[in-house]
């Protein structure tokens, strides 16, 4: 496995229940400004194996990007069961359970009250 992938592994482990991040803040946090795809990609393929929360990660804009038939509704039960108000239409206020940093967008439990880490900040939090 690669570091990038146990990076963006640790992040999405750190979205505490109750709580929701987005592809693009897990691969920040990761240290992967661009890697929201392969955020997808672990989640795809590796939460299984790994037992991620993979519920918790939602699209930027707080939508879940599940099709109902695909696992969009498991997805919004097992986030209402963890507190999350999801609305009729599949969406998360991200202002109310993502976590905020200073640029407004929204980020994971892992990182320092007021803003997103840099990769070298990520290593020493880990």
């Amino acid at each position: 496995m690669t570091e990038s992938t146990c990076r963006i592994i640790d992040a999405i482990r750190s979205v505490s229940p109750g709580r929701v991040s987005c592809y693009r803040d897990i691969a920040r946090v990761a240290g992967l400004p661009n890697g929201a795809r392969q955020v997808a990609r672990v989640l795809h393929s590796l939460t299984e194996k790994y037992d991620l929360p993979w519920h918790r990660i939602v699209r930027a804009d707080g939508t879940i990007a599940l099709d109902s038939c695909r696992g969009g509704d498991l997805q919004a039960e097992m986030l209402r069961s963890e507190g999350v108000a999801v609305s009729e239409n599949g969406s998360v206020d991200m202002s109310r359970y993502g976590r905020l940093s200073n640029d407004g967008t929204t980020g994971v439990s892992i990182v320092p009250e007021g803003g997103i880490v840099t990769q070298r900040q990520y290593r020493r939090l880990r």
